[in-house]
């Protein structure tokens, strides 16, 4: 409850659909809300991509940008974003390392070690695979255990701070997460 000027409000967690027709309208708190929400996961799949931190927080970013731009005119297809954030941040990735290539061809720069020079087409394909295989198998999920999986996986929540967001137990959250974390690990070695 959030208590302002002697007013009490009960603050409910707001679908995607709801947070995305807000920010489409121009909210930026539900915008946050949502970035919040998926940042952690878009981030590791640029990183996934890209392969280093640097762009892919770039490539993090300038998903979100696209997103902003492009919520007024978007239907969310299912019940989460993050399909639809998935695949901008695919796009901007593939932009990315187009834009390093041309500029080292045009620059006769010799290609850095460190850096990787080209996606490989058949590890873009896996990855984005597997990406949507484990979306699937979070979406499966029971309510709970979504909630579960987003608050502690994506947005980094403690087992306690997420048993309190909840109205659970500890424990519950202990356990339902280590079921979902053994769940996704199945689905990650099926897929290699």
């Amino acid at each position: 409850m959030v208590h302002t000027d002697g007013e009490v409000r009960v603050e409910t967690t707001r679908s995607d659909a709801e947070l995305v027709a807000m920010a489409a309208s121009g909210s930026e708190h539900a915008f946050r809300a949502l970035y919040r929400a998926y940042v952690r996961p878009v981030y590791w799949m640029a990183h996934g991509l890209v392969g280093n931190p640097a762009d892919a927080e770039d490539v993090a970013q300038e998903t979100f940008l696209v997103a902003w731009r492009k919520l007024p005119g978007m239907e969310l297809a299912g019940e989460s974003l993050l399909p639809w954030l998935a695949t901008i941040c695919r796009f901007q990735a593939a932009n990315r390392i187009r834009r390093q290539k041309r500029d080292r061809e045009h620059t006769g720069a010799h290609i850095d070690e460190a850096m990787a020079s080209t996606v490989d087409v058949e590890q873009q394909v896996l990855g984005a695979d597997l990406a949507e295989r484990i979306l699937r198998e979070v979406e499966g999920l029971t309510p709970l255990d979504q909630d579960i999986f987003r608050l502690c996986a994506a947005e980094g929540y403690a087992y306690q701070a997420a048993a309190e967001e909840l109205g659970v137990a500890h424990g519950v959250v202990r356990n339902r997460l280590s079921r979902i974390r053994t769940r996704l690990r199945t689905v990650v070695k099926e897929s290699t």
